[in-house]
């Protein structure tokens, strides 16, 4: 495309915004594929009503305020027709992992407050095994954090404190540190994310396994790959 965007996340972005229908009160995660959709939707305003959305992070409320998306609270009682976000990498069984954007607790909390969730990825993010490429990122209490660290030790090979280019600690939108981890070769990532959340000090990890209903994985030459549950 002449004019920067990325092909694969262009398609992605304009396959889930066909999934948005009118009337919807959405879920929009964080990312650049989440706030293309948010551009996207911005542009065809004029052809369909805007959506409601609650944001999973800061800076997706930002934009998505810009564009004249009503803002709703997860208040106990709204559920979310649909939820829309990135992914890192996209495993078998559409198990994701998320949190490169240190927004996956409240994601995921996006994410399980909807009917349906739908991921928008290139084709590049899908892998044969997690974490091949890309660290699970775990989010902390920031008090004792390295004793947190010490547990997440006993099950991960790996587990690096996330920081700024001048070495500061990055903090999530609720104020936490992010330990990004391996896993190991053999991991079974839903056991393996059942320890981890059960370890003293996690307040969240970025293994999101059996969430995800479909996949939009965008490609290159502009089609999208689709992938449902049970079938990917």
């Amino acid at each position: 495309m002449g004019d920067g965007l990325d092909p694969e996340r262009e398609a992605a972005a304009a396959a889930a915004v066909e999934r948005i229908e009118p009337g919807m009160t959405i879920g929009l995660g964080s990312g650049r594929a989440v706030w293309r959709v948010i551009d996207l939707l911005a542009s065809r305003s004029g052809d369909r009503p805007l959506p409601r959305a609650a944001f999973a992070s800061d800076r997706t409320a930002e934009l998505g305020r810009n564009a004249g998306i009503e803002a709703v609270e997860l208040d106990g009682e709204t559920r979310l027709d649909l939820a829309i976000d990135g992914a890192d990498e996209v495993g078998p069984e559409l198990a994701l992992i998320k949190g490169g954007g240190a927004a996956l607790l409240r994601e995921k909390l996006v994410v399980c407050a909807a009917d349906r969730f739908v991921v928008v990825a290139e084709k590049r993010k899908r892998v044969d095994r997690l974490a091949t490429g890309f660290k699970v990122p775990v989010e902390v209490v920031r008090f004792a954090w390295r004793d947190t660290r010490r547990r997440l030790l006993d099950l991960l090979p790996t587990a690096e404190l996330r920081t700024d280019d001048d070495g500061s600690p990055v903090l999530t939108d609720e104020g936490h540190h992010l330990l990004d981890c391996g896993l190991p070769e053999d991991a079974d990532p839903a056991a393996l994310g059942a320890a981890i959340k059960a370890s003293v000090g996690v307040v969240e990890h970025g293994l999101f396994i059996g969430l995800a209903d479909e996949v939009l994985l965008g490609r290159e030459d502009g089609g999208v790959d689709v992938l449902r549950r049970g079938q990917g």
